[in-house]
This record gives structure tokens, sequence and C-alpha cells, in this order.
């Protein structure tokens, strides 16, 4: 199966419409959603697959040593919306430069899947029904499938059937997600049973703010932490006695789970088992020191 045939098998399982707009096809390419690099490479037989969050340096390395000359990725290859690469061509910057390079010399494909990943894969034994990709399995990966709540995009929502602290559940992010640690803000003894994993947290709060006060959410797994607005309100509820706290472990440690979990149904998608699939971490992109 060539490459281009692979892609289109991808695009053809998922859903392709935002929920809220489910009369508009996202179509085979959006702002995010296409081939990044390698397009003169798609009609090459495709002789494996690497799935991960971000296409590192050192994943497209791991990924030739697969064999894999595709790697579908949920987020930018090149630090920029849309992927834009004339700022840096005409720059000639260097780590852009090294890492075309590296796509060159292997012939490797990169396909980024954000927007038609987030808008529904079949949900597992229920195949008429949708679950976002990436959080279905980033809750999958935690053992708490059964738990988040049905409803398509964010903010999305998981009732824990049995109270954690905020500590064990940045412990328990930790070692499922094989990270280096996490943030609390608040305090780590907080109990939690009402999870709630937010729009991107970038400033602006008010929404999110307004929800939190009128519902009985415990705990905010964010994907970004702002020290102002969220983090600000999350911070004085707890110190006024409410039961608010926030567990963070980065955007793109909180979604990879959702590309290892394709692994498990992408050969469906693609309508075929000969190509062999595997995951590769992008890995912590923080490292955490703390004074003894």
């Amino acid at each position: 199966m060539k490459i281009r045939e692979v892609i289109d098998h991808l695009i053809s399982y998922e859903r392709g419409v935002w929920p809220q707009n489910p009369t508009e096809p996202l179509g085979h390419d959006t702002t995010r959603d296409r081939i990044l690099y390698g397009e003169k490479h798609i009609d090459d037989e495709c002789y494996g697959i690497v799935t991960t969050c971000w296409a590192t340096a050192n994943v497209i390395e791991e990924a030739h040593k697969r064999g894999a000359n595709l790697i579908i990725a949920h987020e930018a290859l090149f630090w920029n919306h849309g992927d834009k690469q004339k700022w840096l061509k005409d720059s000639d910057n260097k780590t852009f430069l090294a890492k075309i390079k590296l796509l060159d010399k292997y012939k490797i494909v990169v396909r980024r899947d954000h927007d038609h990943l987030h808008s529904g894969i079949p949900k597992p034994g229920e195949p008429s029904e949708w679950v976002d990709g990436i959080f279905y399995g980033f809750a999958k990966e935690l053992g708490w499938e059964k738990y988040l709540h049905p409803n398509l995009g964010i903010p999305l929502f998981i009732d824990l059937p049995n109270p954690m602290t905020a500590e064990e559940i940045g412990l328990h992010l930790i070692y499922k997600l094989n990270l280096n640690g996490c943030r609390i803000e608040g305090n780590p003894k907080t109990r939690c049973k009402k999870l709630m994993i937010p729009q991107h947290n970038l400033g602006e709060a008010k929404k999110c703010i307004e929800e939190i006060d009128k519902t009985d959410i415990d705990c905010l797994l964010t994907m970004e932490m702002i020290d102002f607005t969220l983090a600000e309100y999350i911070r004085d509820s707890s110190m006024v006695g409410l039961n608010k706290c926030i567990v963070q472990v980065g955007h793109f440690n909180t979604e990879e789970a959702g590309m290892k979990y394709m692994v498990h149904w992408l050969p469906n998608a693609i309508e075929t088992q000969k190509i062999p699939i595997s995951f590769v971490q992008s890995g912590d992109m923080y490292h955490y020191i703390a004074e003894n």
C-alpha cells in the first residue's frame, strides 16, 4: 500500500467534522492536518508507520531504525501554526536545515493528524458512536475510559468512582504516561472525584472560572499552566477552603497517550495488518529539580 493510500484510509475512518458544525466536513487537508514534509514520497510504498505526538529529531531517527517511512504526528513539525517553512528557509535556520536533512536522508513522510483525530473515531465496541481519539486514548491509558463523559470536544469531564488526592493523581499520571514529574496548584492533599480537562489555558479564563464556580469540579487536568487568571483563581479557592486544585503535566505529555492508543485501531482504519505500526514517545519535555 502506498503512503497516499494509507492517509486516504485514515481520513475516511475518522469522523472528519467538528461536533459543533457537523454540516461542514474538514476535508482532506486543513490548516493543521496535512503532509508537513515529504510530499514527493507519498507515492512510495509504506514500509512502516510510527505514531507520535511530536515528530522530534529523535523520533525521526527512531522511525528510521524501525523501518518506518511514515510518521503520523499530532502536533506541528516546525514550531509554528500551519507549519510555515519560508521564514525558516529565508533565515537559513540551522535547526530547520538539520531536521529536513534527516527527513530527506530517510525519505520519511510526516502527516499531521490533529483536527480529524479530535473530531472523532469510532468508539470501541460501539462503532455507531464517536469519541475524541486523543482524550479517549488518554483516559484509556489511565484506566479511566469508563469514567469519561461521552461528549466530544473539550472541556471533557471524568468522574472517578473513588476519590484520589491531587498528589495521587499526579503520581498516577507520572507512572502511566512515563513522565519525569508533574506540577500541582493548590493543596496536594485535595481529594478529587470530579475532574475536568479544560480548553487551552493561555491566559483568558473567565468562562472556565464561571463553569468551575457553578459546578463541583475538584481538579483541573490542564495542558498548560499559566501563572495568572486560572491558576490564581484555583490557588485562592484552595486557600478559602474550597476543594479545588490543578494537576498539570504539559500539553504534549497529556495528549501523547492518544497517539499511543492509535496503534490499536490504525490497522482497522487502513484495512491491513501487513504494515508494521508502532508508537514512539516524544518524551517528557520537562526535567524537574527540587530542593531536598
